[in-house]
């Protein structure tokens, strides 16, 4: 699978793109859509059921700023051309807290240097859960990867939502329980100069 030119897919080729990774229900893509027409959402889910609730309320709403794919999101990913996102949220994803369930985590090393590619300079991954174990293990990863960086500066720029946020039905789970979210902001870091390619146009002018 190869998505050559994902503006494409929208009737009105939308102002920016933004990916939605595990959408559950798709109560927060719904509410992103009508909140920011201007930009086309894509919303993975690989379960069946939360694809059918999504497409009730984009039909509901009339959203035609919305794509939904269902199936394994790193397969999406691999299939964008580069530097095409400006944006991921990645919403109370699956802790796996078994250790020997911990390498299905999603912001791996592998799937970070994927998205790395498919980001332009300056987008950011949001990233929110109520597990600390899942909390800790995500920034690791992002503080080790060298496409990103943790943009925080004060605590509350990770206890408090993104402005504008509309909040998961997750959240409220989580909230009814008495556990506390982290709202983490990833930023992808301005690209490297290509000094190889560099290099190679300043000897050949010379010549």
């Amino acid at each position: 699978m190869s998505i050559a030119d994902p503006g494409s897919l929208f009737a009105e080729r939308p102002g920016a793109l933004w990916l939605e990774i595990g959408f559950g229900s798709g109560e927060h893509i719904a509410a992103e859509a009508k909140a920011n027409p201007h930009i086309g959402f894509i919303g993975c889910e690989i379960f069946l059921n939360g694809i059918a609730k999504a497409l009730i309320l984009m039909e509901a709403g009339a959203y035609n700023n919305v794509r939904l794919f269902q199936g394994d999101a790193r397969l999406l990913i691999q299939s964008l051309p580069p530097e095409c996102l400006d944006g991921v949220y990645l919403l109370y994803a699956d802790p796996w807290p078994k250790r020997r369930h911990q390498n299905r985590r999603f912001l791996s090393p592998a799937v970070l240097s994927a998205l790395a590619r498919v980001m332009r300079a300056g987008a950011e991954i949001r990233f929110a859960t109520d597990i600390d174990g899942l909390a800790g293990w995500t920034l690791a990863n992002v503080l080790k990867a060298p496409g990103f960086s943790w943009v925080a500066e004060v605590a509350s720029d990770w206890q408090k939502p993104w402005p504008g946020w509309s909040g998961t039905r997750y959240e409220v789970k989580a909230l009814t329980a008495g556990r506390k979210p982290v709202y983490l902001t990833f930023q992808r870091r301005e690209r490297e100069p290509n000094f190889a390619a560099a290099s190679l146009r300043k000897t050949v002018s010379s010549t």
